[in-house]
């Protein structure tokens, strides 16, 4: 399986992230190289299609795929959908619920078979979530340390209004589709819409 073996502070630097969100409260000492060079159009289209992917943790072929599903659907900007569409994976939600402290651990902890949807088990971190959903760990998981130390590492991150959370009972519901102002995510979505378009 494909991995993006590269460091996350050093990445952030390159791509102009801020490492809080992807869930690190490190902070780099260094400051990105040299900013004077002037971007080209297409070097700004790029870089917030790389932004996308490395912030969701999504490869090219899915992402494109994502693209190509945002552009079918019927309603909405077909940016705002991308957006949504990868805002309603699995993985990415088991983060904004806090049961992770970064995208990367609720992907391994959605591989390990700790989550079920409904009551089913589901191992796909791309799965999407839909509206009333019911998301929670594992019976046998609940009580393992790992569980209880990421929940005290993520205990002052705010739930997004679009999902609801039992912190007591590890479950949570998805209330309804977040819109593009509830996905506090640093990507200009034009950008990318007009890289695929040409």
């Amino acid at each position: 399986m494909a991995r993006d073996m590269v460091p996350v502070l050093k990445r952030c630097r390159a791509l102009g992230i801020e490492p809080m969100v992807m869930g690190l409260d490190k902070k780099s000492n260094r400051t990105a190289g040299n900013s004077r060079r002037k971007i080209s159009e297409y070097g700004a289209q790029l870089r917030e299609k790389q932004k996308a992917k490395f912030i969701y943790g999504v490869l090219e072929k899915p992402f494109r795929n994502n693209f190509a599903r945002a552009q079918k659907l019927k309603y909405g900007t077909t940016g705002e959908n991308l957006m949504i569409l990868l805002e309603l994976r699995l993985d990415n939600v088991i983060f904004r619920l806090g049961l992770a402290r970064t995208r990367k651990e609720a992907r391994q902890m959605v591989g390990h078979k700790m989550v079920l949807v409904n009551g089913k088990q589901v191992n796909i971190p791309s799965y999407t979530v839909a509206v009333g959903d019911k998301i929670e760990i594992k019976e046998k998981k609940k009580s393992i340390q790992r569980i209880k130390d990421v929940l005290e590492a993520t205990n002052g991150r705010l739930v997004p209004a679009w999902l609801e959370m039992d912190r007591e009972n590890l479950t949570a519901t998805v209330k309804e589709i977040p819109t593009r102002d509830q996905i506090d995510v640093p990507v200009d979505e034009v950008f990318i819409v007009e890289l695929y378009s040409k």
